[in-house]
């Protein structure tokens, strides 16, 4: 079995709550990761790792017979997409690792800000509002969460794994990778188990 996620614009608060995009509600000792990449004239900076999705462990828990996941808490993950929701000139690209972040804080927590120095204009896009349910299916296309790879490449390169989050292609955001693909952020079961959630990595098939 797996997990199947259905995503859908809201005006309703999202602070606390599972939500994709938006900004993380990250607890004030954590940290946005940063990836450091350098320009054309070799200056160094830090660049901002996409924000996917945070997903509150107890709405989840429902779902998740094995417990893989935590039952209490908060995951957020960021992972290197922007490059294939439209900004060419990105300077992350798809084998940068994703990063996986728990914290056992649930409450009293607030959107990160976070703006293009340029612009002034938050990095962020709008949240969307996240519901879940449970698949029979073991493997299959869409956003999906504690699934075996859609693609069997993707198994057969990385035993021992299942994808945390399957990222599939999405018209309505412009998500698009290449011609057609799908960006996996993959773990082992027993790393899920264990809270190692810097084994994570990522994964991207495409045609």
């Amino acid at each position: 079995m797996a997990i199947r996620l259905h995503i859908t614009p809201t005006d309703s608060p999202l602070v606390g709550k599972s939500h994709w995009w938006g900004a993380p509600d990250l607890p004030s000792d954590i940290p946005y990761p940063f990836v450091e990449v350098s320009d054309d004239d070799g200056e160094i900076y830090n660049e901002p790792l996409t924000f996917v999705c945070q997903i509150r462990c107890s709405e989840i828990a429902p779902y998740d017979p094995e417990h893989l996941l935590p039952q209490q808490g908060m995951l957020y993950i960021f992972a290197p997409i922007d490059y294939f929701l439209g900004d060419e000139f990105s300077s992350l690209y798809y084998f940068n690792p994703p990063v996986v972040i728990y914290s056992e804080q649930e409450e009293g927590l607030t959107p990160y800000d976070l703006h293009w120095e340029d612009t002034g204009e938050s990095v962020f896009r709008p949240a969307e509002q996240i519901e879940f349910s449970l698949s029979e299916k073991k493997s299959d296309d869409g956003l999906r969460m504690l699934t075996v790879p859609y693609q069997d490449d993707v198994t057969e390169q990385n035993p021992g794994h299942i994808a945390l989050l399957q990222i599939d292609e999405e018209e309505r955001w412009g998500l698009r990778f290449y011609d057609c693909g799908t960006y996996y952020i993959l773990l082992r079961p027993e790393d899920m188990k264990a809270g190692r959630w810097n084994n994570a990595k990522g994964e991207l098939f495409y045609y």
